[in-house]
């Protein structure tokens, strides 16, 4: 019997097992998958390795950070040597520029396709966004714990809160809030849109400011850079499977959980698709979604009310891929890591299909791909319907030819960064939503709910049934690797004594 088995290796997971862990609990992580990650892992294919999801990072190359998977990586003792780089490619309707982290490059790009008064406006809201960017990392999530603990935690930082109280109702609203204050140029206003939906899956009028303050704090401080950890995304599973297993825990690959094991109103371990039973003395966490993690659960186990409001929360869309290894010879040298294209702005930048992004990691991690070759991954970020793939065999000739039609909106995508692309393709690999659902196992290949800033609150870890808790992009603070992070650290802080928590905070450079 061990103390806490975690049902899912995504990055939440292992945040919050190798935490607990790290607090001297004797934990389990089980995956279903053959490779930890979840829509984190790396895979290899003919030579090339891919990213399987994530591909854009910030604040993991020094310390102190705001990023909360550095705050849990810097608490588990462990680190990911990152690749620095502070240019992006933008392939807009207005045409294609690179554009700068950091600095005052991308008011060089204002005045060039809207002129100075764009400059004044978007450094206008600059100046509105410091005391905001401030309030949102004022405290760390690693403090934060959903007991009454937080009076203690949440209290070790109250100095640094108490000047930025008249700003939390601002960072707690939607961000379309700070548009209509400040921005009247439209460009401005579509960008912003553009970063909110990559931020969260949902425009402005969706995403709480305080992510957005958060990017703010990350992107548009002088001298900042943009990461790119060695090995990818699987060099931060790594690094976190190295900790969780270092401080004693366990990872079963391999070991998909059936059942949550359900006695007395509290849970108490799992049942594996093998028939094994798996005992936990103080609590199971689902790092599944909220819709896959319902499933596991026996019916009547949970209130009524509490299941039909779980099982009606709005989801994000899914996802399309490609997974590209090309030849590169004779490629331009100054290929950027990332590539943001944009349609059509009028279509709203949620519309399906209309926002691509191209990540060609390998030229800065050259180790990705062969010599002479480039990995690429081309994905629509949470804008693909399910509803157009439900209910297809993925054997059929019909799913093989709307895969390929679907798939056209990326190609076109990179042809405007590589314009002879699909003579250079030596591997070839097409993910749609059903995909995504599969080999993820997430629920109709979604991205996660869409709970829009203002009209909900993402849950927290704890349920109605004592000893099961959830982390991951279904409960606080949501969306995206930094949150989901933040999620594991704050269900791994909920199960262990303040005194324990403190102690953490007190050793962690957060604190400092």
């Amino acid at each position: 019997m061990t103390d806490v088995i975690v049902i899912g290796s995504g990055i939440g997971g292992l945040c919050c097992a190798a935490l607990l862990a790290r607090y001297g609990l004797k934990v389990i992580v089980c995956e279903s998958h053959s490779e930890a990650g979840g829509a984190a892992h790396g895979f290899e294919y003919k030579g090339f390795k891919f990213d399987s999801g994530p591909s854009l990072y910030s604040g993991l190359s020094y310390s102190p950070s705001t990023n909360p998977l550095k705050q849990v990586l810097d608490a588990i003792g462990e680190s990911v040597p990152c690749l620095t780089y502070d240019t992006w490619g933008c392939c807009l309707p207005e045409g294609d520029f690179d554009t700068q982290v950091g600095g005052e490059q991308f008011c060089e790009i204002l005045a060039k396709f809207r002129g100075q008064e764009a400059v004044s406006e978007w450094r206008n809201l600059q100046k509105v966004m410091e005391p905001l960017s401030r309030a949102a990392t004022s405290m760390p999530p690693q403090a934060l714990r959903f007991d009454l603990g937080a009076i203690f935690t949440v209290g070790r930082f109250a100095p640094a809160l108490l000047p930025h109280l008249a700003s939390l109702p601002k960072i707690t609203a939607p961000f379309s809030q700070i548009i209509d204050e400040v921005v009247s140029d439209s460009f401005i206003s579509n960008w912003l849109n553009l970063l909110c939906f990559l931020l969260s899956g949902l425009p402005a009028s969706g995403t709480s400011t305080a992510e957005v303050a958060f990017m703010f704090a990350e992107w548009y401080k002088p001298g900042v850079v943009l990461d790119y950890p060695v090995g990818g995304s699987a060099g931060l599973v790594d690094a976190l499977v190295r900790g969780l297993q270092k401080h004693g825990g366990e990872l079963m690959l391999n070991t998909h959980v059936q059942q949550v094991l359900i006695e007395g109103n509290r849970a108490v371990g799992v049942r594996l698709r093998s028939g094994k039973e798996l005992r936990a003395k103080k609590a199971v966490v689902s790092n599944c979604s909220i819709w896959d993690t319902l499933k596991l659960l026996p019916e009547g186990a949970l209130p009524k009310n509490f299941r039909q409001n779980r099982e009606s929360m709005p989801e994000c869309d899914s996802f399309m891929h490609l997974h590209l290894g090309v030849d590169s010879a004779g490629l331009r040298s100054d290929l950027a890591c990332h590539y943001i294209v944009v349609n059509d702005w009028q279509k709203g930048i949620t519309a399906p299909q209309n926002v691509v992004v191209v990540s060609i990691p390998s030229v800065l991690d050259t180790s990705l791909a062969p010599a002479g070759k480039h990995v690429i991954h081309v994905y629509t970020p949470g804008n693909e319907p399910y509803s157009l793939w439900e209910g297809m065999d993925r054997k059929s000739e019909a799913y093989v030819r709307f895969k390929e039609e679907r798939s056209q909106v990326m190609w076109q995508a990179l042809e405007r960064v590589i314009p002879d692309i699909k003579e250079r393709c030596e591997v070839t690999l097409t993910g749609t939503p059903l995909t995504h659902e599969r080999f993820l196992r997430r629920h109709r290949g979604s991205y996660g709910p869409a709970i829009a800033a203002g009209s909900g609150f993402f849950p927290g870890p704890l349920t109605p049934l004592d000893g099961l808790l959830c982390c991951g992009d279904s409960t606080f603070p949501g969306i995206g690797l930094p949150a989901v992070a933040a999620s594991g650290a704050i269900a791994a802080n909920t199960l262990v004594p303040v005194s324990k928590h403190l102690e953490l905070l007190n050793f962690s450079s957060v604190a400092n």
